[in-house]
């Protein structure tokens, strides 16, 4: 009897994946999750820093995540944008989920909030809410 090789549903739904990142240790995990995604089925990982200027050097950060997906054995692309006066985090992220054609979004539910009573903060709360795709919030 034949048997087909098996087909993960989710590699054909999720090839395209942002993560969001700034640098804290809920992105990093959110980070991890999507490195175990495109290991397992083969994603392209995304990985978008919007600076806003309390991140410290962008290259930093950069080489951080690079170092990071490199020691995974997944590459990853990093894109970053500069926060202008006339936007938000929240609203440069759902921007680029919008048009960038991703198939998800893997999102830490709390960034550099201090607080930990805060179960999801604002800015993952604002990308579940308004982007068009699948968000997948790491806690």
């Amino acid at each position: 009897m034949y048997v087909r090789e098996p087909t993960y549903e989710v590699s054909y739904m999720f090839r395209k994946i942002l993560v969001p990142y700034d640098g804290s240790s809920h992105s990093i995990k959110a980070l991890a999750v999507a490195l175990d995604f495109a290991k397992r089925y083969g994603s392209s990982i995304v990985v978008y820093i919007v600076d806003d200027g309390t991140l410290g050097p962008i290259e930093r950060v950069v080489e951080s995540v690079v170092q990071f997906s490199k020691k995974a054995g997944v590459n990853v692309e990093v894109r970053t944008t500069k926060l202008t006066p006339s936007t938000s985090i929240a609203t440069a992220v759902i921007e680029e989920a919008s048009r960038g054609g991703y198939d998800a979004v893997i999102i830490s539910a709390r960034g550099r909030t201090v607080n930990p009573d805060i179960m999801i903060g604002s800015v993952a709360l604002s990308v579940v809410v308004n982007v068009p795709i699948s968000v997948l919030v790491v806690r």
